[in-house]
């Protein structure tokens, strides 16, 4: 990195094309003055080129999609900070201008599990595997299948399990074989052999993601070619050693964090996720055929990003200091918002000062026939009906967009964060398209000029609120449930904590008039089921709900204070 007095070049791993900044007086990107034509021209053009420059880098093939926790992401945060440098921004994360956190995807399979029969090694994953609530733990013994003795492993046939539920459409068979083994575990098993001899797919796994109570014991599925070889004969003795181990599994992620302070009262937040998906490892991809395929987001959400680094150069050459501005790229909204939730879990400024937040998600595709802009948040304070309603020469820059409003202060990315701790949002997006969350999200897609002419309006929000220096009145609106990639006919009316790593699922906010809240649900309770259906994860919720329709009452089970607690909902 070389930094200049008015210009800097910032030579990166990739060795991109340099990225030249010069300050120059915002004003000029705001007003149409006749005597500045050629000044304004020039400017404008730098505008467009830096945007073409950061979106080219970010959704480059070498940064493989900028999946959270990858080395796409790194270099992805590198690029950003050493941005933020030049410019001229304070580091504000927690490690200069890096915060970063953990995101719990479940559980794994160590390698150290292992299981021996008859002093042949087994392979794990192909020949047995541990179900998803196995203990750990350690057996040595000499077994049969016709001998059920104290301390030594006891074998599961789901044969007769399966052929006596199979016109059960309710029948949930983990949730029985668990309860099977449960009792085995209470006379004297000391782990458990599965397998099945029946015709009937019994579809078990060992699901990571499901967030079970584990069982004091191993339990092992045997596949069918190791029942045919080591148990075909019953009163055979087996010499076994086995061990499951199974552990956390982590990643981590970072955020990136610069500061304008201007010594004011208040402090404005702009925030945009610069992570993406990859090759799809996360499954959120909606790339359904084919092998797998590079995921560069160019639109999602390369476009947000760099619009953020671009009003961030311009605000620091403003005189626009009636507030603070932190400036935050978030890591891990793909998985569930696990950036923007654990920075307002974890702030390195006070909230209390927060005046506003404006997110900026999918802002590169703006359609020249129709150029429409979503602005999010719209009710969640007086305020921006107040300066949307403006005209003449106060009105807003607006060149030919045209508005569509949403009232809603949540949705599907990282201005939820925030309005949940009672913060004014804006959110900032130009709509889905054909290539969202599909290989097919290129940088030549991006219509540049449309993005620029949203950051200028993002800039004239600004101003206007600037002039004033009270702290904007927040105000309650309707709740959007996140999505998900499971179809269900019905709702709880409740927005899932996706970044909690128990079993259940946390619930981070309660819709008015809705199910769980008529229920008595609150913020803070964890699900643990529904009816008789086990909820081990916000996936297996989803799933659970699609057994339902409208008009149906269950039993819903919740935890409070350490407490369990059975109510009935209805949908």
């Amino acid at each position: 990195m070389v930094i200049e007095v008015n210009t800097f070049v910032l030579y990166s791993p990739l060795k991109f094309p340099a990225v030249a900044y010069r300050v120059f007086n915002l004003v000029l990107l705001l007003v149409a003055l006749s005597s500045a034509a050629q000044k304004i021209k020039k400017e404008d053009k730098l505008l467009l080129d830096n945007l073409k420059t950061h979106i080219g880098y970010l959704s480059n093939d070498k940064l493989e999609g900028r999946r959270t926790g990858t080395e796409g992401e790194r270099l992805a945060a590198l690029y950003i900070s050493g941005l933020f440098q030049s410019i001229g921004l304070q580091p504000k994360g927690t490690d200069n201008y890096y915060q970063t956190f953990e995101i719990s995807e479940g559980r794994q399979v160590n390698p150290s599990t292992h299981l021996y029969i008859d002093e042949t090694g087994l392979v794990q994953g192909k020949d047995f595997f541990p179900l998803t609530f196995s203990g750990n733990g350690s057996v040595t013994a000499l077994s049969s299948l016709s001998l059920q003795e104290t301390q030594t492993p006891w074998f599961l046939d789901l044969k007769e399990l399966l052929e006596a539920n199979k016109d059960n459409p309710h029948f949930d068979i983990p949730d029985a074989v668990r309860t099977k083994v449960a009792k085995m575990q209470g006379k004297g098993a000391n782990a458990v052999f599965v397998y099945n001899t029946s015709t009937i797919k019994d579809n078990l796994a060992f699901s990571g993601k499901e967030k079970v109570e584990t069982l004091p014991i191993p339990v092992v599925y045997l596949s069918t070619e190791m029942v045919k070889k080591y148990l075909a004969d019953e009163t055979a003795s087996l010499d076994i050693k086995l061990k499951t181990d199974i552990g956390l599994k982590v990643r981590k992620g970072m955020n990136v964090v610069g500061y304008i302070n201007n010594g004011a009262a208040n402090t404005v937040v702009l925030g945009a996720h610069f992570d993406h998906l990859g090759w799809g490892e996360d499954n959120n991809s909606l790339h359904r055929t084919g092998p797998a395929a590079l995921h560069n987001g160019a639109d999602d959400n390369a476009s947000g990003t760099a619009a953020v680094i671009e009003i961030a150069r311009l605000l620091k050459a403003s005189k626009f200091n009636g507030n603070n501005y932190l400036f935050i790229a978030f890591s891990g909204e793909e998985l569930g918002l696990y950036g923007s939730k654990y920075f307002v879990e974890n702030p390195t400024i006070d909230l209390s000062i927060v005046n506003y937040m404006i997110n900026l998600d999918m802002v590169g595709r703006l359609n020249e026939t129709s150029p429409t802009i979503t602005v999010g948040g719209f009710s969640t304070t007086p305020t921006w009906a107040q300066l949307y309603a403006l005209t003449g020469k106060k009105k807003l820059y607006a060149e030919n967009l045209l508005y569509r409003y949403d009232s809603s202060g949540t949705g599907p990315s990282d201005h939820t964060s925030f309005y949940n701790k009672g913060i004014p949002v804006l959110f900032y997006f130009t709509g889905l398209h054909s290539d969202y969350h599909r290989p097919s999200d290129d940088a030549d897609r991006i219509n540049y000029s449309g993005e620029a002419t949203i950051i200028k309006h993002i800039l004239s929000v600004i101003e206007n609120v600037n002039k004033s220096k009270e702290k904007l009145p927040f105000s309650k609106t309707r709740e959007m449930q996140l999505g998900t990639s499971a179809r269900f006919s019905v709702t709880m009316g409740i927005m899932p904590d996706y970044t909690y790593g128990g079993a259940g699922v946390r619930v981070d906010g309660v819709s008015e008039g809705r199910p769980a809240q008529k229920a008595g649900l609150r913020t803070g309770d964890v699900v643990t089921a529904l009816g008789e259906h086990k909820v081990g994860s916000v996936e297996s919720y989803m799933q659970v709900l699609g057994k339902f329709k409208k008009g149906d009452k269950t039993a819903v089970t919740y935890i409070r204070d350490k407490q369990s607690i059975t109510t009935t909902v209805e949908f």
